[in-house]
């Protein structure tokens, strides 16, 4: 490339055809020879006559220069004119390139300018005919290099990783370096990290390093802490700078479920700072939906953080058989589990059945022998629903009679009659230890402190199911903690007392661990390697470079000790991991990262990727030749006088383009008058639907009606319906059509569960379905005919209140026209609709009751409206209706009943709200 400061031309040569510009210009200036004159006498008759059409005999000045500078322009745009050209003087030749990136989670905030600078130096590399090898180091590849084409064609594959590449990735990057000389560029994150010596020294060997770095400052966010009840969010910078403000953002759930960011908080970063430090007060149930912490318009995965159980404060309900004896708290049955439990969990306090509303996580129930049925009951459901219930035992549960001839709900095992004391019947002869717990036990990995004790429990009862249930025993085998599942939920009893009375557990730490892997408290610390031998955890979300949470999907599971340090990788991404009994994240900051910026040596040259990209100035040339040569037909025209003309030209082409012939479109004025125009989305009009039964003839009749009553609507009312639709339940969206028309055949299918959420849904946002037996006997819902026990089976599912027979005061009956009748096919039928509210009361001097303002989301009737709407092309009735002048008033009364219908659907009840009229008058005094 040939380099004319901030411009540069690929092939400059030619250049050398401006100089045939001057021989052009004197070529188009050329005047042919004169002519010789003869006289003739018929040019006398000519003599006063103009001509419109003139040619000049010298073609203008500015008009050579307009042709002038088009062909210039196409000259210099094929020699490849490049604006802001890279300047390779300096480089060391035009052998092979390789492009090292770092590609970790701190080069994604800045992804995208990285990816412009590496395209222009594919492009440059290109020009050269340089071959070019891109390798990254957070996943080293065998290097190859290829064309700088047909790289370019493959940048949209190349991403970043969300870890940074360590010392086993160098090590396998040095290995695969190519053999013989070439250049690298080597695009880095900024962040200092010694395991880039060897390498470098391997490259320098090779031939010239240059550094491309990011002028830009790295943020990066530590996990949340809890600091006396409220979150602590530390944020940190690469490089002091002045004094800035980022924005902290929680994203979680809302109450509905939707995603949302629930709240936003400021750090302020003070002048010439590394770390800025917020404290948040969240509520505990605000804080539990929360799912990722994140710095606002940072994308990378280090400005993104996940919470994980430490954060979430569980709701404990403590419950004892015996209260408090006044001075003695030491001997409550409760005194030690509220030590454990208040630094990590909300206690609740109350009656069980006064607790339960309130779905607590776990309740604890210390030496509780019995519940009542009722408690029993809303225990078992709240078990159901996944909670935990843990039992202790105590001298009541061992006096009691329960679980003791059959297994108690509430209870893991079945129990034998008295307990197991020092100097009783089965006396031991001294107190036991307890025993190393099982690799299947959730306490696996706990050690067993040697002063812990037991000197009396509550024996359980041989079974063929009890070694499956114990997950704590003592060292002569006798089971300690026994735990049983219930729905989702489980039950877990500690055959000894919550206190100190039968053993020393209690008082040592060992209980509050066997708390924490019960996912009783929530850990608020790190678990410790020796914790999580023998742990697989399982990733549910896990992050990309770029700090978007995705699925794990298929992701196989983790041990316990690499999760806590086995470095960020391929097989170990950041995310939320769960185990047994608590959830646990992996971060790509931790609290104990440090960042600090990359201090390359002296002999490297570091560039920035903020330089002006090349910019080929090729494509714009042409377009202005292009431009000066329509410039120069226009003045050719006008010169030569048919500028007018041709202008009246595009002008009716134009026209023809855009408007199209009366015979080509029709008006869409009636939509029920001949064909139809384009098809008008559901969305921008009204649309009445029916349900698709699979009867052909019904559905068919069905679709009839309803354009018939679409068509009366046209023309009664403001509504004007496109045409009706036929709806399949399975695949198509409802909430388009304000009412769906469901006539019940005994074949039909009855629907999936997805398509019975999709109606419930839409029934619950202001739908209404009109079922139509269309049997004419509707007594007890149609139970008496096939097509009423359908409707049984089709109407089960459907979450619909209360029904009643229309009454006499109801909106149907005036919302557009008055009506006490609503015949179809049949007539002389009640219909029923939403249960009116019990305090509905009847205002004094108002015909009609103050009733609900919302819409009757069914209505169920068997008069067969359809046949009676029913029209043809032409507006004809297709089904008979009785006969003579009687026949013809059932079909204008079952007109009136739809338009009353879809009025009702449209407005609700509003002409209930009549009845405030005197008190809204009252009020304003008149």
């Amino acid at each position: 490339m040939t380099l004319f400061g901030l411009l540069g031309f690929t092939t400059p040569w030619l250049l050398l055809g401006l100089l045939a510009l001057p021989i052009l210009w004197i070529i188009l200036r050329a005047v042919p020879p004169a002519p010789i004159r003869r006289m003739f006498p018929g040019v006398v008759l000519l003599l006063g006559l103009k001509d419109e059409e003139q040619v000049t005999d010298r073609t203008p000045w500015w008009l050579l220069l307009i042709r002038m500078l088009a062909v210039a322009a196409v000259i210099i745009g094929l020699a490849g004119p490049v604006l802001n050209p890279e300047d390779d003087s300096d480089a060391a030749g035009n052998g092979p390139l390789l492009v090292m990136m770092d590609a970790s989670w701190a080069s994604a905030a800045d992804w995208r300018g990285r990816m412009n600078a590496l395209d222009g130096l594919l492009a440059e590399a290109g020009r050269d005919g340089r071959p070019v090898a891109i390798q990254r180091l957070t996943d080293p590849q065998q290097v190859q290099f290829l064309s700088a084409d047909v790289l370019r064609t493959r940048l949209s594959g190349v991403l970043p990783e969300p870890w940074q590449p360590g010392e086993e990735n160098m090590t396998r990057a040095l290995e695969l370096l190519p053999e013989g000389e070439f250049d690298t560029y080597w695009m880095s994150d900024a962040l200092a990290r010694v395991t880039r010596a060897d390498l470098l020294t391997a490259l320098e060997s090779r031939g010239q390093v240059t550094v491309f770095e990011a002028p830009r400052t790295l943020y990066a966010l530590k996990p949340a802490q809890v600091a006396e009840g409220n979150l602590l969010m530390t944020a940190h910078r690469l490089r002091a700078g002045p004094e800035t403000e980022v924005t902290l953002a929680g994203h979680g759930r809302d109450p509905a479920g939707n995603p949302a960011v629930l709240i936003r908080s400021p750090i302020t970063f003070e002048a010439g700072a590394l770390e800025a430090t917020t404290e948040i007060a969240l509520p505990a149930e605000l804080r539990a939906r929360i799912e990722r912490f994140e710095i606002e318009g940072t994308r990378s995965a280090g400005a993104v953080t996940l919470p994980d159980d430490s954060l979430r404060r569980r709701e404990v309900a403590l419950i004892a058989g015996s209260t408090d004896r006044e001075g003695l708290e030491l001997l409550s049955p409760l005194h030690y589990l509220q030590k454990a439990l208040i630094p990590t969990a909300d206690l609740l306090d109350g009656a069980l059945l006064d607790i339960l509303p309130a779905n607590p996580d776990v309740i604890i129930l210390a030496d509780v022998a019995t519940l009542s049925a009722a408690e029993e009951e809303a225990v078992l459901e709240w078990l159901d629903k996944g909670g935990m219930l843990l039992r202790f035992a105590g001298p009541r549960l061992a006096a009691s009679d329960i679980s003791r001839d059959a297994e108690d709900p509430l209870m893991p095992v079945r129990l034998r009659a008295g307990g197991r004391t020092v100097g009783g019947a089965m006396s031991w002869g001294e107190p036991k230890a307890l025993a190393p717990f099982a690799n299947e036990s959730p306490f696996f990995g706990l050690a067993v402190p040697s002063d812990v004790t037991v000197n009396s429990q509550v024996m359980a009862q041989p079974d063929p199911t009890l070694a499956n249930r114990v997950i704590a025993q003592l060292s002569d085998g006798t089971p300690l903690v026994t735990r049983k599942s219930v729905g989702q939920g489980q039950v877990v009893l500690f055959h000894v007392t919550a206190n100190a009375e039968w053993s020393t557990l209690p008082l040592s730490g060992l209980f509050v661990q066997m708390l924490e892997r019960l996912a009783v408290s929530s850990a608020t610390t790190q678990p410790e390697i020796e914790d999580m031998e023998g742990t697989v955890w399982q990733p549910v979300r896990v992050l990309d470079a770029f700090g978007r949470p995705r699925e794990a999907g298929t992701l196989p599971g983790v041990d316990g000790p690499d999760l806590i340090e086995a470095p960020l990788s391929t097989n170990l991404r950041p995310g939320l991991y769960q185990g047994e009994d608590r959830s646990l994240a992996r971060n790509v900051v931790t609290a104990d990262t440090v960042l600090a910026p990359m201090e390359w040596p002296e002999r490297i040259t570091v560039e920035g990727i903020t330089l002006p990209k090349e910019k080929p100035l090729a494509g714009w040339l042409l377009a202005l030749a292009i431009g000066l040569l329509l410039a120069d037909v226009i003045a050719s025209l006008a010169l030569s006088g048919r500028l007018r003309g041709a202008v009246s030209a595009s002008v009716v082409l134009v026209a023809l383009t855009l408007f199209p012939q009366d015979g080509l479109a029709q008006s869409n004025d009636n939509p029920f008058g001949g064909s139809a125009s384009a098809e008008i989305l559901p969305d921008t009009e009204v649309v009445l639907a029916h349900v698709l039964t699979g009867n052909k003839t019904v559905d068919d009749l069905a679709h009839a009606g309803l354009r018939g009553l679409s068509e009366t609507l046209y023309f009664r009312t403001s509504v004007e319906p496109s045409q009706p639709k036929g709806v399949d339940l399975e695949a198509d969206e409802l909430a388009f059509y304000p009412m769906l028309y469901w006539p019940v055949t005994t074949d039909q299918p009855i629907p999936s569960q997805e398509a019975y959420a999709k109606l419930n849904t839409y029934l619950r946002t202001g739908g209404m379905i009109v079922f139509d037996t269309r049997d004419a006997d509707i007594a007890g819902f149609g139970a008496a005919t096939p097509e009423g026990r359908k409707l049984q089976q089709l109407a089960a599912p459907l979450d619909i209140p209360p029904l009643e027979p229309v009454p006499q005061d109801h909106v149907l009956t005036r919302t557009f026209y008055l009506l006490q009748d609503f015949p179809g096919r049949f007539a002389g039928r009640e219909i029923w609709v939403e249960a009116a509210p019990p305090d509905a009361e009847l205002i004094e001097g108002m015909p009609f009751r103050d009733l609900n303002d919302n819409v009757t989301p069914v209505v169920i009737g068997g008069n067969d409206w359809a046949a009676a709407w029913a029209m043809d092309d032409r507006g004809n009735p297709l089904v008979p209706i009785g006969s003579g002048f009687t026949g013809e008033r059932q079909r204008e009364i079952s007109y009136r009943f739809g338009v009353n219908l879809v009025m009702h659907v449209l407005t609700g009840n509003y002409k209930s709200d009549q009845v405030h009229v005197p008190a809204l008058l009252d009020r304003l005094g008149q």
